[in-house]
């Protein structure tokens, strides 16, 4: 590659990444996966790193992404949130020890390791001024992010008095637990909502709202990860401050793992990676950092990268399976929902038994065919998809799938209107539509109402004890204790919960 050629991709590269990131870190809304993201980053690295005269300041290779959203107050970081660098092989970690080693044998300063999973969140920082949290801000571009107290407060593992009376500036990571975050999309598909892309940006979006009730309903957590600053600092390590740090009342990264040299780092990364489906809460790599703070002060930082500290990041998980049919799932507006059958399949530490195909036009793009050997990963760890068909496996068994021309569920005629994507049913009474709609009421999106989960709901309108939302609120105590063996228990309690 010549120097222009070099050039113009390495243009073309920063308009990409600037797009694919403003998409990320300021919309929360990725259009691509964190590893294609990933991929062009590197390239982009390599390109400035051979053709070093092409390298910008304004590049994503030497700045933080992410700016300060409009109607937040600006705070300014008293000590930058700066990002790391990401590396993808051993090889790359090798290279980070050399350097490493090389400058602590020159001080004669040891050099022990700390490894910690790379949680899948949003970062932020928390200031407390004689043990009361009175302030809380986001990344932003590192040097600025947004004023976030009043969100950050509503977490309920932040605490707002901490065990001393010091002060102290945390660095933590705002997430949404696997299992919360499979429930907030389930209850968005059954409300034909389109599903959050991955666990990161619900979590990010939930805490950059400009109404702190929202972020209340929310179920995010935090794991702190580290001191940005504190007064009377007697600590030499990095392990010592996060102990201390639990010892306040902090939530601390339950991952952090002590190794003495780049092997047992390795191991250490190998074991997270073995472990990861176990987590409660998604990662997207695994962090290193320098143990001894005497060392860190000594290595130094870029304007965006900590010297001491480097992110390795773990490939996305696929497997292969087989679609064993194709059904239809009914929403509350009547929206037939194609959904694949799958061969089950264990991807990121959880068995897949079937995913969303969406509509027929993905189908058909995706030239998905019942009996099809398929590409299966899961997008952020948690939603399942299919990736691709593995077309040269066919046996000429496969069957081509076609909508159907009535509803599955009420039978009356399913139609696509123009301009939509979708097939809906046309039923008015259809018992999945008035399930959906039902549900959505009592969800805490809608009604909040406690205890009229899916099966609940199904069983009553079985029963035929209500056919319409008005219904629910001519319930009598027997019914809704008719519906479990000794049920009078739970609708007692159903009862006092939603007087």
């Amino acid at each position: 590659m010549n120097k222009k050629q070099a050039k113009d991709r390495i243009d073309e590269l920063r308009k990409q990444t600037e797009y694919y990131a403003k998409r990320y870190y300021d919309e929360d809304n990725p259009e691509i996966s964190d590893f294609e993201y990933d991929m062009l980053m590197v390239e982009l690295r390599n390109l400035e790193k051979e053709f070093p005269d092409f390298i910008n300041k304004d590049s994503l290779t030497q700045k933080v992404g992410g700016n300060v959203k409009k109607g937040f107050n600006q705070v300014k970081h008293e000590v930058p949130l700066q990002s790391l660098q990401d590396v993808f092989s051993y090889e790359e970690l090798i290279e980070f020890d050399s350097r490493i080693q090389k400058r602590s044998q020159e001080l004669n300063k040891p050099t022990n390791y700390v490894v910690e999973t790379k949680i899948d969140g949003l970062s932020a920082a928390l200031k407390y001024v004689k043990g009361e949290l009175v302030e809380g801000a986001t990344r932003g571009n590192g040097l600025i992010g947004e004023d976030v107290t009043e969100n950050l407060k509503t977490i309920r593992t932040i605490p707002q008095t901490i065990n001393e009376k010091i002060d102290i500036t945390v660095r933590g990571e705002v997430f949404i637990s696997k299992n919360d975050f499979e429930k907030l999309n389930e209850q968005r598909a059954l409300n034909e909502e389109p599903l959050f892309a991955n666990a990161r940006n619900i979590a990010a979006g939930s805490l950059r709202q400009l109404d702190s009730e929202i972020t209340k309903n929310r179920p995010l957590d935090i794991y702190i990860f580290n001191v940005q600053k504190i007064n009377n600092n007697k600590f030499q390590s990095h392990i010592e401050q996060l102990n201390y740090l639990e010892s306040l009342g902090f939530n601390v990264n339950p991952v952090r793992i002590l190794c003495k040299d780049i092997n047992e780092v390795i191991e250490a990364i190998e074991k997270i990676g073995q472990d990861r489906q176990n987590l409660t809460f998604g990662i997207d790599g695994a962090v290193v950092k320098v143990d001894n703070l005497s060392l860190r002060e000594d290595l130094g930082q870029t304007a965006k990268t900590p010297r001491w500290a480097i992110a390795y990041k773990y490939p996305p998980e696929k497997k292969e399976t087989i679609v064993k049919d194709i059904i239809c799932q009914v929403g509350r507006t009547g929206a037939l929902t194609p959904m694949a059958i799958l061969e089950p399949i264990v991807v990121a530490g959880s068995t897949i038994t079937k995913t969303t195909l969406h509509n027929q036009d993905f189908i058909k793009e995706k030239e998905i065919k019942i009996g099809d050997k398929v590409i299966i990963q899961k997008a952020g760890d948690v939603i399942p998809e299919i990736v691709e068909v593995v077309k040269e496996k066919r046996t000429g068994k496969e069957k081509n799938f076609k909508m159907p021309k009535v509803c599955p569920v009420c039978g009356a005629p399913a139609i696509r209107e123009a301009n939509e994507a979708v097939v809906r049913c046309t039923g008015i009474e259809c018992p999945a539509k008035l399930q959906r709609n039902i549900m959505h009421f009592v969800s805490r999106e809608g009604m909040d109402i406690e205890g009229l989960g899916g099966i609940i709901v199904e069983q009553l309108i079985e029963r035929k004890l209500i056919n319409n939302i008005a219904d629910i609120y001519t319930l009598r105590l027997e019914d809704i204790a008719s519906l479990k063996k000794n049920g009078n228990k739970f609708a007692r309690k159903f009862n006092r919960g939603n007087k």
